[in-house]
């Protein structure tokens, strides 16, 4: 669908000075969002699940889109069926280019659980319902409408915009960013990047504030593994793996790693302060207080985690009949550090808390997300979101965010590249469906959202 546009009265002086670019024209933003919620209920409409992914099904879809503008891409496949896709827009390269980008896989559903068919992209009540509506094809589509958008109105720009949608993200990196990455990298090449991990907190209708992604925390998956003498369950042994597993596990609902702040939390909490309640702003005003953090702990689970590398047991395995002790038993601990967690020293912590020789504690997954230095909040890029926010959401405040999850800008920041992590307006209740039943995502916010960004974009890409 072609977009209408509204010219901007120009103004003639007497000497031939051109207006800058970004003046000349503005789209219309309400056909903007209508085609990028068509654009989301394609995508959603085709199912991705991780695994298998499938994700060129939803790459061949995107690729039809730009043919039909004239924009050249590529599909780059890194198994049967595992595709990315990359368009890029040229510019006068003044500037180092632009990336902005989402991932085409979603997570699994549980099609009993769901009250709308979870591929059917139904819209109902300001929604639009189905799995990667939320996570992540809004990013997705609004990444793509603004590169169609700057297309049709065959933008001047001092760098390149390039977009990319990526296989992969949902716990199987190598074969989207990582393949990118290791394989392609002159093609996604940039100085900014933005990308999913933050979000636009609707609170009873009101935007309160715009979390900017910065960095996040990284995934060090562990598990714990006992082992003993396997025999019958009707003689109890000391070398129970069961008991000495349990036990194991059992420290890490009392005992985390201590608080630390960096400079994105730092910064988060005194901003957050501002805009809060007086009995909040008083506990991030003091976050860094032992019984401020048992207070978020309790009250603020989120904002505890962003405090410190989180230790949380997932996955316990052990015994395969009830009259047989076994010989082994193991749990997973999800681990999720700080991105400067020295991880050597924190696991020798961990020994000395469990304190049993019967216990060997085993890395795992400790490759797939790199660490890396958070993005800097002084640069052209975050200034222009904030700018942007300012314009889209006046009442509201931006904050940068470590994310608590983990995203495809990992591998981007440990290049060089500054990713900044966004997110569509959202409420609490709709947060909580993101790799859950019924997500959704908002039919109005999606088009504040792609205001918000397409206003950050022509910030640092329009040609001055």
């Amino acid at each position: 669908m072609r977009l209408r546009f509204v010219l901007v009265p120009a103004v003639f002086l007497l000497a031939s000075v051109t207006l800058p670019a970004q003046k000349a024209a503005a789209p219309d933003l309400a056909a903007a969002r209508d085609e990028a919620v068509q654009i989301l209920a394609g995508l959603v409409k085709i199912d991705t699940s991780n695994p298998p992914g499938n994700e060129t099904k939803a790459a061949r879809h995107i690729q039809e889109i730009f043919d039909r503008e004239g924009i050249a891409s590529e599909i780059f496949e890194s198994a049967p069926g595992r595709g990315s896709i990359v368009a890029r827009l040229k510019g006068n390269g003044k500037k180092r280019p632009l990336l902005l980008m989402g991932h085409l896989d979603v997570v699994g559903v549980e099609r009993d659980k769901w009250t709308v068919d979870p591929f059917g992209a139904v819209i109902k009540d300001g929604y639009l319902y189905g799995r990667g509506a939320s996570d992540d094809k809004a990013m997705v589509s609004a990444c793509l409408e603004i590169v169609l958008l700057l297309h049709r109105m065959k933008a001047p720009l001092d760098r390149d915009v390039i977009f990319l949608a990526e296989a992969g993200e949902e716990g199987t990196s190598q074969f989207g960013i990582g393949y990118m990455v290791k394989e392609h990298w002159e093609k996604i090449e940039a100085e900014f990047a933005l990308n999913e991990g933050g979000s636009i907190h609707n609170v009873d209708g009101k935007v309160t504030d715009v979390q900017i992604g910065t960095t996040e925390k990284v995934p060090r998956t562990t598990r714990l593994v006992a082992r003993g003498s396997s025999g019958h369950a009707s003689i109890p042994r000391p070398d129970n793996p069961v008991v000495h597993l349990a036990a194991a596990v059992g420290k890490f609902g009392e005992w985390q790693p201590p608080a630390r702040l960096n400079e994105t939390t730092r910064l988060f909490f005194q901003r957050l302060a501002t805009i809060s309640p007086p009995d909040e702003a008083a506990l991030y005003r003091n976050v860094e207080d032992p019984a401020v953090q048992e207070k978020l702990r309790l009250s603020k689970p989120v904002y505890y985690s962003m405090l410190r590398t989180s230790i949380v047991p997932t996955i316990v395995k052990g015994g395969f009949r009830t009259n047989v002790i076994p010989a082994d038993a193991e749990a997973t601990l999800d681990i999720r550090s700080l991105p400067d967690e020295d991880m050597d020293a924190l696991l020798e912590k961990m020994r000395q808390l469990i304190n049993d020789p019967e216990i060997e504690i085993v890395k795992n997954n400790y490759g797939a997300r790199p660490t890396s230095p958070p993005s800097s909040v002084n640069t052209e890029m975050f200034a222009a979101l904030e700018r942007a926010q300012k314009k889209v959401f006046p009442a509201a405040v931006t904050l940068p965010a470590m994310g608590t999850g983990a995203t495809d800008s990992a591998q981007l920041r440990a290049k060089g590249v500054q990713a900044y992590g966004l997110g569509n307006v959202s409420t609490d209740d709709d947060r909580r469906r993101v790799h859950g039943n019924d997500e959704r995502a908002s039919v109005e916010g999606l088009g504040k959202f792609l205001e918000f960004m397409w206003l950050a974009v022509t910030d640092v890409a329009l040609a001055k």
